[in-house]
């Protein structure tokens, strides 16, 4: 059996790992779960799956999880809290595979420490490469760890490519990636129409069930251009070897095109237990509880270039990627504030591209070679994204 650590059990991502988990009691055992304040939800979890250690947030949230774990007569679980706790879970020596599925910034020390621990790590947390992309993938390479991709798009990429992925794309003669996007709720409202949303509606996705956060990631199209980035890196590709092509119907979840004509797609019901199955058991395949994609139900598949004008983060965030250094962890920071702020309602959704633009302009871009270079910059962004936020409720 393998042991498996969830980060972010209680998110869409971690929830849908449990699920394919609970379908395979015989290969799969939760050695730890993780969650950020929701206390009663990981607590249900944790007398479904009897995990080892939960790990919570703060020592506030941990205590409450510990104390009604011990009314209920469950006093195995150890319980620990903050960063510290999660970087434990993810190098445990009974621990196969690791979920990262922490959304944001949080989740790059705890998927590090995996990395470095020589783990199968299964990443959904994007913000890992996107901030600290060549440091994350050396401790990859470095300590024998594995990397496997979540987000569908990904999943299906490493799916659609060689065996073995080497050096470069032409090295594994493929010509170009084509990363698609379901545009989001507002892919055909006008700039006029977006003035005014509300974040329910921009949480509102017409295909995936989502957190709020990446909802909104994916109504700007931040979160296309964050896949961007991760793509780079996980596959050796430079920004002018992806291109986003907006696919309504989420049913074919990207696409590799060789140099010789052939394009390969991968297709399914858009569900996320299917790439969380397939990065499971692969090289093996198992069953992932998803319904079987009909494509006679689909009957058309529809394909749009991305609308710049429309989603200038998707633009922002190529700027970022040509050029490099810290700045995709700039617009990274930029955007989590900015995007936490819309949700709170305190700017609106037209100001977060402006937020991120502001703050990616006065934030000088250094070479991202060392982890604490890019916190700062982290921390540096943060800071000025809501001085400008300030400046814009003045």
């Amino acid at each position: 059996m393998k042991g498996i650590t969830v980060l972010g059990s209680t998110g869409s991502i971690g929830v849908s790992t449990l699920d394919v988990v609970a379908r395979h009691p015989e290969k799969y055992r939760i050695i730890a779960i993780t969650a950020n304040l929701q206390v009663d939800k990981i607590v249900a979890q944790a007398k479904q799956f009897n995990p080892e250690y939960i790990v919570m947030a703060n020592e506030d949230a941990a205590h409450q999880a510990e104390g009604i774990l011990k009314q209920e007569g469950v006093c195995h679980i150890e319980v620990l809290a903050g960063t510290e706790g999660l970087e434990k879970v993810s190098s445990l020596p009974q621990v196969d595979y690791v979920m990262a599925a922490i959304v944001g910034a949080a989740g790059l020390l705890p998927s590090l420490a995996a990395a470095k621990a020589g783990k199968r790590v299964l990443l959904a947390n994007k913000e890992a490469l996107v901030m600290s992309g060549q440091i994350f993938i050396d401790e990859i390479k470095k300590n024998g760890a594995e990397l496997l991709p979540i987000d569908s798009e990904h999943n299906a990429i490493f799916q659609c490519m060689p065996e073995k992925i080497s050096y470069s794309l032409s090295d594994m003669s493929v010509s170009r990636i084509l990363l698609t996007a379901s545009g989001g709720p507002f892919r055909d409202r006008t700039l006029d129409e977006l003035e005014n949303v509300t974040p329910d509606q921009a949480c509102a996705h017409p295909n995936w069930s989502m957190g709020r956060k990446i909802s909104v990631d994916s109504a700007t199209m931040m979160n296309k251009g964050l896949e961007v980035i991760e793509a780079r890196w996980l596959f050796n590709a430079s920004a002018d070897d992806i291109q986003v092509v907006v696919h309504p119907q989420s049913v074919i979840h990207s696409m590799v095109q060789y140099i010789d004509g052939s394009v390969l797609a991968q297709l399914g019901n858009p569900d996320m237990r299917t790439p969380i199955a397939h990065a499971m058991a692969w090289p093996e395949r198992i069953e992932s509880g998803v319904e079987n994609l009909n494509i006679f139900d689909v009957a058309h598949l529809d394909f749009v270039a991305p609308d710049f004008d429309r989603f200038p983060c998707l633009r922002l965030a190529y700027e970022s990627l040509h050029k490099g250094g810290t700045s995709t962890a700039v617009l990274n920071a930029a955007n989590e504030i900015a995007v936490d702020a819309f949700l709170n309602e305190t700017i609106s959704f037209l100001h977060i591209p402006k937020v991120i633009e502001s703050v990616l302009n006065e934030v000088a871009v250094v070479e991202a070679n060392h982890l604490d270079i890019i916190l700062q910059a982290d921390s540096e962004a943060r800071a000025i994204a809501k001085e400008t936020i300030s400046r814009l409720n003045r």
